[in-house]
């Protein structure tokens, strides 16, 4: 019997034991931290074997196959020892994918992969095709592949997950942007973090696709100098193109088949250029899946966004609230931004993963008048903001943030959370941090 051990007990790691479970493994999981009730309860009822608060090295290095959780970085000394072992290391979505003959759209990028995840799932859906979505968000994807029965999946990608993954192809592949974030897993090399956006493609073949933003630097450079054998199917808000989709006279343009689609971006549910851009990406995708044009309309039309990403939470006394607690690097912000058209009252701040605030600073001067911190240390906001917002104020938690907003906002005004950082230093992670936002907005 083979040994599959499994490092993380959370959604990917326990969803990879269910199904290694499944498969006839002899499955073990290990976690360094506390794993959490409700995934303790379905590992108990499978009978699946598991350790917490530990990692007991001899039982580790005794399997034949380790699944690793996203979360944890190639470089700690248990993950060096077992490659040093011989012993395959590999990605939940890898392991999973052995195991499906499901069409899989893969989505990855540093911004935008959740709208375009789930607006790509919402198409589908709606088009009547037999389709999951998984990666990222939602169940995980070697559950899904134990327990469904789908002939479709949509996948939301991170980095980490496709650092992970050997075999792994996505008929359909998107690239959102490149941008910097998670530099610090990275090396601080940008060009290594380009590299891990780009194993999505690297398993892809002539009858495979490529979607990916035609405006994108980064992805440019890397598909001159680097070959792939997918076919490439750009989109690009800056210039016409005789083949994928462009803009023109505020219609989207798609011409990729034969039927060519034309929709005025006013049509579309969910607002700002970035939005537009993860518009065209599902589109195609839908449409190299061959659902109706009509289907593909509707559906741009009534789509509703993720939540935590310029989510509106409420009015109150004429200030919009708006909850964009997903921001956790600084281009997700700048896209918040750019889509204020009134006077701002901008919360941000936490754990900052090497930020440059700079490129900000004319969004801000236009748009920002006060601008409430939210982390334990906001010395490089104050110092890059203080001389072009009068007023900087420093707040301890979502509640007091929202308090302190509250006052300074004025009707017809707006108080956008966007951090453009992580979570942890206040919250759990970026989900709470928005829960409690909204939560202290609706008690105001």
């Amino acid at each position: 019997m083979k040994k599959l051990t499994i490092l993380g007990g959370g959604e990917s790691g326990v969803g990879a034991a269910i199904l290694g479970k499944q498969k006839g493994y002899d499955v073990f999981v290990s976690d360094r931290g506390e794993i959490s009730k409700k995934y303790k309860e379905v590992l108990l009822n499978n009978e699946i074997d598991f350790e917490e608060k530990n990692h007991t090295e001899a039982k580790i290095l005794n399997a034949d196959v380790v699944v690793k959780s996203p979360g944890i970085p190639d470089t700690v000394p248990l993950i060096l020892k077992l490659k040093e072992n011989g012993i395959k290391v590999i990605s939940e979505i890898e392991f999973a994918a052995k195991y499906t003959n499901a069409t899989i759209i893969g989505i990855t990028g540093s911004n935008g992969k959740t709208t375009t995840t789930l607006l790509t799932h919402y198409i589908l859906k709606n088009a009547g095709l037999n389709v999951g979505v998984a990666g990222n968000i939602g169940d995980s994807f070697a559950q899904q592949v134990a327990e469904q029965k789908y002939g479709n999946y949509v996948l939301e990608l991170s980095s980490f997950q496709l650092d992970g993954i050997e075999d792994f192809n996505s008929h359909i592949a998107i690239l959102t942007n490149i941008t910097p974030d998670h530099l610090d897993r990275y090396e601080y090399d940008f060009n290594k973090y380009i590299a891990s956006k780009f194993r999505i493609t690297k398993n892809q073949t002539a009858n495979d696709f490529l979607i990916y933003d035609a405006d994108d630097e980064a992805i440019n450079n890397w598909l001159k100098e680097n070959k792939t054998q997918a076919k490439l199917v750009p989109f690009s808000l800056e210039k016409e193109l005789e083949y994928g989709a462009y803009i023109k006279e505020n219609n989207i343009i798609i011409n990729i088949n034969k039927d060519t689609i034309h929709m005025p971006t006013s049509a579309l549910s969910l607002k700002g250029k970035h939005n537009t851009k993860n518009a065209m990406a599902a589109t195609m995708a839908a449409q190299l899946l061959k659902v109706r044009k009509q289907t593909i309309r509707e559906s741009l039309e009534d789509f509703e966004g993720a939540e935590h990403r310029l989510e509106n939470v409420a009015k109150v006394k004429g200030v919009a609230y708006v909850n964009d607690s997903k921001a956790t690097n600084i281009n997700a912000t700048f896209y918040a931004l750019e889509c204020m058209d009134t006077a701002t009252v901008w919360i941000v701040g936490g754990v900052d993963k090497g930020n440059d605030y700079n490129d900000l600073l004319p969004l801000v001067r236009e748009k920002v008048k006060a601008i409430v911190c939210l982390g334990l240390d906001n010395e490089k906001i104050k110092n890059t903001f203080k001389n072009v917002v009068d007023i900087i104020v420093e707040t301890a938690g979502a509640e007091e943030a929202v308090k302190v907003s509250h006052k300074l906002a004025e009707r017809g005004e707006t108080v956008l959370l966007s951090p453009a950082c992580a979570s942890f230093d206040l919250f759990e992670n970026y989900e709470d941090r928005g829960r409690q936002f909204k939560k202290a907005v609706r008690s105001l």
